[in-house]
């Protein structure tokens, strides 16, 4: 079988990034220095990745994601168009970020953000609009409902403060 390569001549690909022979990556996204794209991951148009990130295995980066520098995605993590992700985030797998239209604003999605440093444990939900703040951490199998604060450590469905991460 013949590899499979797309990466679009419109994407701006840094030094030293391994994108892997069956992995996607749309035009005008932006992927940093030393950043490492494992098998069936999906970049989608616009999205700017930092350096030193890791996507293991069938993650989809929607349009216009940003994400932080030293990040990295267990397998089949999914986030939602225009989120934004923070430097030095850990992401365990089957993570899905997603978003909702708002009505009132034209159909405008409602999408959330993660801070700086934050740790997600495995099948993580961040339910529309909710964000998550620097250095907290969310357990495993948790769907967040709500903000989370900065230095919070927060689990279960839905996810509740449990304390504040010393």
């Amino acid at each position: 079988m013949e590899n499979f390569r797309a990466i679009s001549p419109q994407a701006e690909i840094g030094e030293n990034v391994e994108i892997h022979s069956m992995a996607i990556v749309e035009e005008n996204a932006i992927i940093g220095d030393n950043t490492k794209i494992g098998p069936f991951c999906i970049i989608r148009k616009g999205a700017k990745i930092g350096a030193n990130c890791k996507f293991t295995a069938y993650c989809e980066i929607r349009e216009n994601v940003v994400i932080g520098e030293n990040s990295s995605f267990g397998s089949r993590c999914t986030i939602s168009a225009n989120a934004q992700i923070g430097k030095n985030v850990v992401v365990k797998y089957s993570f899905v970020l997603t978003d909702t239209p708002k009505l009132e604003d034209g159909n405008v999605k409602d999408v959330g953000s993660i801070g700086d440093g934050a740790l997600i444990g495995a099948n993580v939900t961040l339910m529309p609009g909710c964000s998550i703040g620097k250095d907290s951490i969310i357990g495993a199998c948790s769907q967040v409902r709500s903000n989370v604060g900065d230095k919070e450590i927060w689990y279960g469905n839905p996810a509740e403060f449990f304390k504040m991460n010393e």
